[in-house]
């Protein structure tokens, strides 16, 4: 018996849903509730975002849950005739399958970094991208807190990955559930990364969460999503990214205290 299309399409809002609050509130009550204050110190911005921030960023990320949904029925219901993902490891072999997830890392990567850069054009900014940047100091309830416009061109990137090579379906499954982490890391608001990481020789090459929280507090520079690559070929990088980094690591518990209350409630 075939679901209805209703059925399918709620349960993928349900599915997109539930592991963006297991990452999303878990993250924000360990790191805003439980460690605020025994980690203020890592604190990228030395304030909370007020409530208001919250709400609206809460609003726009269930939007985009309901878009994402939509992009996955569009994919894989109506485009099964025609998209590349497989259901059968021995198809390809483990050595493959394995590789899909570097693939599909750099594919992600690259998209978000061109679209995103085209984001900031400053028509796309103004009526589109801004909606993301009103949460200048970001936290994990931001992460998926789009326009519609751009919500639908983030979850662009699962029709890209299913039309292009062949990719297993656990793959997917697996390669978003990294995606969804990394992208509430990237908007985490706290630096969990240690000192001198982002000099070494893996670590100038990732988009820690003080570059992503840059991005938002100062509105340009720092485009990537995983890495800092495009950004460095381009020389997109900010300046201020080191002795920002540099700054918030290097912080002891005893330069900082803890939060106020007013920092907590917000101005």
């Amino acid at each position: 018996m075939d679901i209805p299309f209703f059925e399918k399409f709620l349960f993928e809002v349900w599915r997109i849903a539930k592991d963006y609050l297991i990452f999303a509130s878990g993250t924000f009550f360990l790191f805003y509730v439980v460690l605020r204050k025994p980690l203020w110190f890592r604190k990228i911005q030395q304030k909370m975002p007020a409530f208001k921030d919250y709400r609206r960023d809460f609003l726009y990320s269930a939007l985009t849950t309901f878009i994402g949904a939509v992009i996955i029925l569009l994919t894989f219901k109506t485009g099964s005739d025609y998209h590349n993902v497989y259901k059968d490891i021995n198809e390809y072999g483990m050595a493959y399958y394995v590789f899909t997830f570097f693939w599909m890392f750099f594919l992600h990567d690259t998209w978000f970094y061109f679209m995103h850069r085209a984001m900031h054009h400053p028509i796309l900014f103004k009526h589109v991208h801004l909606i993301h940047h009103r949460s200048t100091n970001p936290s994990p309830w931001t992460a998926y807190a789009f326009h519609p416009l751009e919500a639908i061109l983030e979850a662009a990137i699962l029709p890209i990955i299913a039309f292009t090579l062949p990719v297993h379906v656990s793959a997917i499954i697996f390669f978003f559930l990294f995606q969804i982490a990394y992208n509430v890391y990237g908007h985490l608001g706290f630096e969990i990364l240690p000192k001198g990481f982002h000099k070494n020789k893996f670590g100038k090459w990732v988009n820690t969460s003080t570059a992503h929280n840059l991005h938002h507090h100062k509105f340009n520079g720092n485009y990537g999503l995983y890495t800092l690559f495009w950004d460095r070929l381009f020389g997109t990088v900010r300046e201020d990214y080191d002795t920002t980094y540099e700054l918030v690591t290097g912080r002891s518990r005893t330069q900082v205290g803890e939060p106020e209350f007013s920092q907590v409630a917000e101005q």
